[in-house]
């Protein structure tokens, strides 16, 4: 692939600017800008029309999360833990659900496994949908945004069915899932993959064969490969550096390892590359659906046996449960002392690292008018930042 320029990187070291010499000019992006992830915002200092020094504030959506599942019991957390990640709950369902069981010792039925593993790959579909309308529509491709919004809304569409919820679904729960799926629902689904394939070719043509687009985004946020382990990168940001890691592949949770696929990496971990490689795992991602489908059993139970939850007591010990979301890593530590409540709780989110510490690099000598495609290009979810 031909670069349109040299990757920049950010120094990792910049005097401090002052402030009252009138040489900078401090202004804010966000917290509801377009051109933010979410209900954040990001303090600029710039010169010109470069920025000098950024600084990234959280906190104006939900927030609190880990404190407040403290005080309420096991069950009652589920409607919690959907919330600190809105574009993809089930993830935070599943890794929730996963701790608790490992803590209780509780047996998921087949059937329940490839249920959660279809939940989570719609998600994935869904969630990369929301996020390429958002990096195209930071360039100027209020087009893009319109196909795949309205993509996604298919998708969603299939949740409201299985679960009763579009945002939220409450679907994954200790044991199992909430309930079998309903009839003609996968024959649906498959309807729906070929309508989203059929868009994601259009948008492979509108977005990536477009010279301004290519202009803009390649070189833009360039992450050296020796940077991942140092920042804590993930997912695609990390894959998109030629590293192929994927928990789906390398812990092979749920139905994973049955199904056949491998890993997609790139080569230079910039705006343009990192775009490219989502979209990509949008393509397998539909492909994955489209397996499990076929691999789905037609009977078997979808839930195991739980105690009464309003008197649910989980035997003391700790775990952690990781699993990969579209931004990378994602986990639940989860601590019991034995009592109806948990004793702690930690969320691991890619946002933490992608949104604060790698945003707050890359954006340095960056042209103002790029600040918001770069920070698309890290696809950050604010609450995970301040949970």
């Amino acid at each position: 692939m031909s670069r349109a320029k040299a990757p920049y990187i950010a120094p990792a070291e910049r005097a401090a600017p002052d402030l009252d010499s009138g040489k900078y000019l401090v202004m804010w992006q966000g917290p509801n800008h377009p051109g933010i992830t979410g209900n954040m915002s990001l303090r600029l200092v710039i010169e010109g029309d470069s920025v000098v020094d950024c600084e990234t504030h959280v906190g104006y959506l939900h927030r609190g999360f880990e404190k407040l599942m403290e005080r309420r019991l096991w069950m009652q957390n589920f409607p919690l833990v959907c919330r600190i990640a809105v574009p993809e709950p089930d993830f935070n369902e599943y890794c929730y659900a996963a701790a608790l069981e490992e803590l209780a010792g509780i047996e998921v039925p087949d059937k329940a496994v490839w249920l959660r593993t279809l939940s989570l790959e719609m998600i994935r579909l869904a969630s990369f949908l929301m996020w390429i309308g958002g990096q195209a529509g930071a360039f100027g491709h209020g087009t893009i945004a319109q196909w795949s919004v309205t993509m996604r809304d298919y998708v969603l569409d299939l949740f409201e069915e299985l679960t009763g919820g579009r945002i939220y679904h409450m679907y994954i729960i200790p044991g199992g899932v909430r309930g079998d799926v309903p009839a003609g629902f996968l024959r649906r689904v498959l309807e729906t993959m070929d309508t989203v394939r059929k868009n994601l070719d259009d948008i492979e043509l509108v977005m990536f064969h477009n010279v301004v687009y290519k202009m803009r985004a390649q070189g833009l946020g360039y992450i050296p490969p020796d940077w991942v382990d140092q920042y804590g990168i993930t997912g695609p940001n990390a894959r998109a550096a030629g590293l192929p890691r994927d928990l789906r592949k390398d812990l092979g949770y749920l139905a994973y390892p049955r199904l056949s696929f491998e890993p997609i990496v790139g080569t230079v971990s910039d705006a343009f590359e990192r775009s490219r490689l989502r979209l990509l795992e949008m393509y397998q991602s539909i492909d994955l659906i489209r397996q499990i489908v076929d691999m789905l059993p037609a009977r078997g139970a979808f839930r195991a046996k739980l105690p009464n939850p309003l008197h649910w007591k989980i035997p003391a010990g700790e775990t952690y449960v990781a699993a990969e979301c579209t931004r990378g890593e994602y986990g639940f530590y989860v601590v019991s002392d034995g009592g109806d409540k948990p004793r702690r709780v930690a969320v691991r989110g890619p946002s933490y690292t992608h949104g604060v510490a790698l945003m707050e690099r890359l954006a340095r000598g960056v042209n103002i008018a790029d600040v918001a495609g770069l920070m698309v290009s890290l696809h950050t979810y604010p609450p995970e930042i301040e949970r």
